[in-house]
């Protein structure tokens, strides 16, 4: 359970600085940084603390920079950072010998001639606490270790600045509270209080935001080691009158229970990466869509809830989660997020992957006592879709599912720039269609399980069903990605009516084949092909510019999941041409996200990518479904391999 780099990454910006690390905390706080230690992002910090949800989040301490007197009395300077006069120093990285992500923890060695420090950090599980623990692995003679402590304290989506004034320090053993927020603890604690100006954050710049911050220099960690002694500091928010576990035991503890992990999961790594999302809300668990800027979106949960909880053995936080949101249900529609500090309602599917994923639960469990529990919420549900809800979502005479709201984006593709869609799908889109007879068909059958009566939804499954196979296919061989109005553009949405439980279609090699030529990448499935006049290749530039390219071309690996549920429903292969195609698709499905597993979010697999060749990673490089869908359709695309 490890990566590597050596010295061509680690002491390389262009390389180290590309691949980021991430601790999480199990509440939607985390550590994050870069394997070379350049701060890219506003949101690299080494505590990062969530609030009342998990996207509340503000940026405690920045860094702990090492700087090491030898005995000869010079003074080399470990840190690395980047000003916005165009500076980068300290330049600590030439001197990394390498880094080691061990367990899902990171590990950083430098070496200065016979002098050998190692740094390794951990998040006390469940709680905003941070342990760093720095060793004298090899000395011919005692050094002196010193660690300065930059800080904040600050919105994670913000900056701070010089001109607001110094952070307050109280004096507490071993260190200082900031800001009545969070405390520091180490040895040899001396307190500075000084600004360092124009922090610069590239991969802000590159997104279109404002790069640069000051950072408070809030005072120095130091001790006199020997071979073979540590230097341990502390950082948490909470309970600040009391000290957390040493740091070398936190530690400790986060590698056990990561290996504990792995030792229960049929795929190791990604079952590590599945658990930085599932964290414990205040309410139960919760899911985080991806860091560092997201926090809980229902879509994402229920697209990820088989992958990072079924296929991960975490059935009794399922049922958890699925009572809670259950509990959000309003005129038959489900919670979306609170991310933007309301709760609001402005989805037409996450509902329908709610009743897939209660669908999911009840089939690969058997656990039909929350069946039972959550049919009269199912049925709500589909009464109030065939009664109408809001936003114009309701049944057609045809049977299938309409929406649509000016200003609105309801559906997954919902970029928007200046309130206006960027792909408006109003009418009746395909997946949103795949998912309500889906859940129809899912609805009647726990009904009949439980020895309900269901001829009026069978009736009207049959009826939707019959439309969606006479509206949606097109005289190109695909199917429309909406109807009503008509729109032919080749896109991933139709998968869903091939890959899920009870799709409406079954699955037709020719067009999985289009799409496949289309539309697959190594990292998943680029949302429209590239031959329509509206593709964008790039998911670059500013927040207008990466939005008008979100769903117009970019890659979502969370695809590869619909993909590969689409080609296995076809076959297994047998014979003749049908085998000669779906051994073709399936061949090597996975073996570039694989290998992204250590390319940019390590360990984990990112939100997006662009749609033109190499298909840079672009998004947050951890996001929740991306994992999941990899997740839980890994182990049966090997195994048919």
């Amino acid at each position: 359970m490890s990566l590597v780099f050596g010295t061509q990454t680690c002491g390389s910006l262009a390389e180290g600085a590309q691949r980021e690390w991430l601790v999480p905390d199990g509440r939607g706080g985390y550590a994050m940084g870069t394997v070379c230690g350049l701060r890219t992002r506003r949101y690299h910090a080494l505590l990062v603390v969530s609030g009342e949800t998990p996207a509340a989040r503000h940026v405690g301490l920045v860094s702990l920079d090492p700087v090491l007197t030898l005995p000869s009395g010079a003074t080399v300077r470990l840190g690395v950072h980047e000003w916005s006069s165009g500076a980068v120093e300290p330049r600590g990285h030439r001197l990394l010998e390498r880094f080691d992500l061990v367990d899902g923890l990171p590990r950083w060695r430098w070496r200065i001639g016979g002098i050998v420090v190692e740094r390794e950090l951990a998040m006390a599980y469940g709680q905003p606490s941070l342990a760093v623990v720095h060793r004298l692995v090899e000395a011919p003679e005692p050094v002196t270790l010193a660690l300065e402590a930059l800080c904040t304290w600050r919105d994670a989506h913000g900056e701070r600045h010089a001109g607001a004034g110094p952070l307050r320090m109280t004096p507490a053993a071993d260190g200082a509270v900031i800001e009545d927020a969070y405390r520091l603890a180490g040895p040899g604690w001396q307190p500075v209080g000084e600004w360092y100006l124009g922090a610069y954050a590239r991969e802000e710049a590159d997104r279109g935001l404002n790069p640069v911050e000051d950072l408070w220099c809030s005072g120095r960690f130091a001790a006199r080691m020997s071979r073979g002694q540590c230097l341990e500091v502390s950082a948490w928010a909470g309970d600040l009158g009391t000290r957390p576990a040493p740091a070398t035991a936190i530690v400790e503890r986060s590698r056990r229970r990561v290996r504990a992990l792995v030792a229960a999961a049929p795929d190791p790594v990604l079952a590590v990466a599945a658990d930085a999302f599932v964290i414990g809300g205040p309410s139960g668990p919760e899911v985080v869509a991806g860091y560092p800027w997201f926090g809980a979106w229902s879509r994402d949960t229920m697209i990820s809830y088989e992958g990072l909880f079924l296929s991960t053995g975490r059935v009794d936080e399922g049922r958890a989660l699925l009572r809670a949101y259950a509990a959000t249900l309003s005129e038959g529609m489900l919670a979306n997020t609170a991310d933007t500090g309301r709760t609001e309602y402005n989805t037409v599917d996450a509902t329908l992957w709610f009743v897939h994923a209660v669908d999911r639960h009840v089939t690969l469990t058997g656990d039909t006592d929350l069946g039972v529990e959550l049919l009269a919420a199912l049925d709500g549900v589909v009464a109030a879709h065939v009664a109408g809800c809001r936003f114009n979502i309701g049944t057609d005479t045809d049977g299938l599912l309409t929406q649509g709201a000016d200003g609105h984006a309801l559906t997954w593709m919902d970029a928007r720039v200046d309130g206006v869609a960027v792909t408006p799908r109003a009418g009746k889109p395909v997946e949103v269609n795949a998912l309500w007879i889906n859940g129809l068909a899912a609805v009647a059958a726990l009904r009949a399980r439980m020895g309900r009566d269901n001829d009026d939804l069978v009736a009207l499954h049959d009826t939707a069903k019959a439309s969606f196979a006479k509206r949606f296919p097109t005289p190109s061989g695909w199917l429309h990605d909406v109807v009503d109005p008509d729109d032919p553009a080749l896109r991933p949405n139709q998968l869903l009516a091939y890959s899920l439980p009870y799709a409406p279609l079954a699955p037709d090699p020719g067009v999985l084949r289009a799409v496949g030529e289309a539309l697959l990448t190594p990292l998943g499935l680029r949302t429209l092909a590239p031959g329509d006049p509206a593709y964008r290749g790039r998911h670059r530039g500013g927040p207008a510019d990466r939005d008008r390219a979100y769903h117009q071309g970019t890659v979502w690996p969370w695809l590869i999941g619909p993909y590969a549920d689409a080609i296995r429903k076809a076959g297994p292969p047998r014979s003749g041409v049908l085998a000669s195609l779906l051994d073709g698709l399936l061949d090597g499905l996975l073996d570039g996200l694989e290998a992204h597993l250590g390319e940019w979010g390590l360990g984990s697999v990112s939100e997006t990518a662009d749609g033109d060749p190499p298909h840079q990673a672009t998004g947050c490089p951890f996001q929740a479904w991306s994992v999941a869908e990899t997740l839980r359709v890994r182990r049966g695309v090997t195994s048919w391999k």
